[in-house]
């Protein structure tokens, strides 16, 4: 089993890699935020430990950043004891919250925890593609086009979320109500006429003929399906 260690403390990469080493587990480590993410991208690793205070990009940063494409489980380490910070990353998509300094029979409990819980799947990706359409997770973006001629699709926050949910769902029905409450609220799960305005706006940007939608098709009366390239309509 592959751990990503990510702190950039190297006594507490150093010490842990040992450690965990002796337990049979691979380490893999990063000293900043931008190396973790490469880092969980290229070396696919079954669990995620990571501090918040880190430089280039901080811990709840590196955190929605996985969280766009994957579900790996997260453990934050961390010296930030309040509870605000507890509860920044636990919104943000980690899993668990160990505060330094940490007796290390409780940190192998909790790492035995997560990977019992959450089971890793092997259709995490960082990137998407459909048509002409690249959408990369990670970095939040979506681009159309080829060569040269590739340019940046603007997506607002809600358009963003709801493409997210069906592209990350290939060929999955996603229900009308799933969606209103994944994206709006429980408060919200009636509001249809939302969804086909938003539904309406990504398909001018993001299909070859939006009025006969190829890849973000409608199921009458139950919602919405992402149809990839191959998979048929």
């Amino acid at each position: 089993m592959k751990i990503l260690v990510a702190d950039d403390d190297p006594q507490f990469i150093r010490a842990l890699r040992i450690t965990l080493g002796a337990q049979g587990y691979e380490v893999v480590t990063a000293d900043d935020g931008a190396e973790a993410l490469s880092k969980a991208i290229s070396e696919h690793p079954d669990v995620v430990m990571l501090d918040l205070g880190m430089p280039r990009l901080d811990g709840i940063e590196v955190v929605e950043g996985l969280r766009g494409w994957s579900q790996v489980p997260i453990l934050v380490v961390s010296g930030r004891t309040g509870a605000a910070d507890k509860v920044d990353a636990l919104d943000a998509g980690a899993d668990d919250y160990v505060t330094k300094p940490f007796a290390m029979d409780e940190l192998l409990a909790r790492i035995r925890a997560l990977t019992r819980r959450v089971v890793p799947t092997a259709a995490d990706q960082p990137t998407a593609t459909f048509g002409d359409v690249a959408v990369d997770f990670s970095a939040k973006t979506v681009s159309r086009g080829t060569g040269a001629a590739r340019a940046s699709v603007r997506l607002t926050p809600t358009e963003w979320r709801i493409l997210e949910l069906l592209v990350q769902n290939p060929g999955a029905l996603v229900t009308r109500e799933s969606l209103l409450t994944q994206v709006w609220g429980p408060h919200h799960s009636r509001d249809t006429g939302y969804l086909r305005l938003y539904l309406a706006q990504l398909r001018k940007k993001l299909e070859p003929e939006p009025a006969a939608p190829r890849y973000l098709v409608t199921v009458s009366g139950m919602g919405y399906r992402f149809v990839p390239d191959g998979a048929g309509a």
